[in-house]
């Protein structure tokens, strides 16, 4: 029997566990699930007679490195900077790990050791990252066999609400971490490369320069920059290329609805508000206008933000309930994104019956014997059920996928790393397809520019 360690049974860890488990039988297999929550790791085992749930304290050092000692491999769903003291505890025990979060400076510094183990340390290997980079490098490898050379590299990533859960006027809903969503893209300007120049986006202006995009089948979607564009140019080979640009999908006209939050400073998350606790949402909205004698909430914002009544934009902010006198934020000490985040759970929490969305978006352009071409390749993944999302689905299986592959000898490269070589990303893409992780790829009219000719 091979024992699979999984720390953390989370909502990502659903898919992942089910996978695992499915395949115990015909693979020798059995899992102990460790979570803080026992009740939660006894649901994610569903009495399965080849899992064992736990009652697990990362910070128990004597209980974490007892079950990591007793493992073949590692899988730590848990949040990022958690992943370290699991990592050192690998290297003693000389222990495989898996992760799907990104590569931190600390776990980059196990490399070494890692090599000197012969161990595989297998990280971003969920959905974005994970799945953007083994897709991405499936394609371009495949254009460089052929002797072609990458010019534009455009990636798009989004949880989504699925068409028949869409039902406000946002068209967004959390599927993830509702925290994340209201702090997307703070913390610097945004960076990329765009026809062989340097640009950069502030926070400021973030969601009001986006791009846009058409999927067969579901319409169009607008994507935001990332943070840092530039951060796999040199992993990916691709610094010679003259666009590298990764982003953000949402559907059409939820940047510019977004924006306003920015602008009035409610995703700020550096200071707290005095009385939040009793604060009501409309006293909260008003906290960032001026005073006036006798305008009303409503007005003074219509005017601080320049939008007309019959905007849709009004409309969008009328759906939130933000100008609610009597509902209170119940946040002691809470800084404006919390309260921001609150408001929002409100609206946008998924019902029983929704279901989530994955969308990802690649454009490829690249030049084969004098001719510029460009692929375009496109995934839509609709999660099941509010257990086995499709967020769980993207981010929990390749993961799973990878422990196996791992497990038989099939990954054997030792280190810290991440999945682009043929070796993890061909069987794990190809399997994703019978789980409706499937990429369309299709070449199109490169839409790219010569820098020579015109200004960029």
């Amino acid at each position: 029997m091979r024992h699979i360690l999984i720390i953390g049974a989370g909502r990502s860890a659903s898919s992942l566990i089910q996978y695992l488990l499915l395949k115990s039988e015909e693979e020798n297999l059995h899992l102990t699930i460790g979570d803080l929550s026992l009740e939660l790791a006894q649901r994610k085992t569903k009495n399965h007679k080849n899992a064992t749930a736990i009652a697990f304290d990362i910070y128990n050092e004597e209980q974490r490195r007892n079950e990591i000692q007793k493992a073949d491999i590692v899988i730590s769903m848990l949040p990022a900077f958690m992943h370290i003291e699991v990592a050192k505890d690998c290297i003693l025990f000389k222990k495989h790990m898996v992760t799907a979060s990104y590569i931190s400076e600390e776990m980059q510094n196990l490399d070494q050791l890692a090599k000197e183990n012969n161990l595989v340390f297998m990280n971003e290997i969920g959905l974005d990252p994970g799945i953007d980079h083994m897709s991405a490098m499936k394609v371009i490898d495949e254009i460089r066999d052929q002797g072609g050379k990458i010019i534009l590299f455009e990636s798009f990533c989004g949880g989504l609400v699925a068409p028949e859960s869409d039902t406000n006027l946002w068209n967004y809903k959390f599927t993830w971490n509702p925290r994340n969503v209201v702090l997307a893209g703070q913390g610097g300007a945004a960076k990329f490369i765009q026809e062989g120049t340097y640009k950069y986006i502030p926070y400021h202006k973030l969601f009001r320069r986006t791009e846009f995009m058409e999927v067969e089948g579901y319409g169009r979607f607008e994507g935001y920059a990332n943070r840092d564009s530039l951060k796999y140019r040199s992993i990916y080979g691709l610094d010679d290329a003259l666009t590298l640009y990764r982003g953000t999908i949402r559907r059409v006209g939820y940047s510019k609805a977004w924006n306003m939050f920015v602008q009035l400073g409610m995703t700020d998350d550096s200071y707290t508000m005095e009385n939040s606790d009793t604060m009501t949402y409309r006293e909260f909205t008003n906290s960032f206008l001026p005073y006036h004698p006798t305008d009303s909430v409503e007005i003074k914002l219509r005017l601080s933000l320049k939008i007309d009544q019959d905007d849709i934009k009004w409309d969008k902010l009328l759906e939130l309930d933000l100008f609610n006198p009597n509902k209170i934020v119940g946040l002691k000490n809470a800084t404006p994104a919390q309260i921001l985040e609150k408001i929002l759970t409100d609206s946008w929490t998924l019902e029983e019956h929704d279901k989530d969305m994955i969308v990802m978006y690649h454009k490829f352009g690249y030049e084969i014997n004098g001719k510029q071409k460009q692929i375009d390749s496109t995934m839509v993944c609709l999660g099941d059920d509010q257990t086995y999302t499709a967020m769980a689905k993207t981010v929990g299986l390749p993961v799973a996928m990878a422990t196996l592959q791992i497990l038989n000898g099939n990954i054997k490269t030792p280190g810290v790393q991440l999945p682009i070589n043929k070796e993890v990303y061909l069987p794990i893409l190809k399997e994703l397809e019978e789980y409706g992780v499937i990429f369309n790829e299709k070449h199109v009219p490169y839409m790219g520019y010569n820098p020579k000719n015109v200004s960029s």
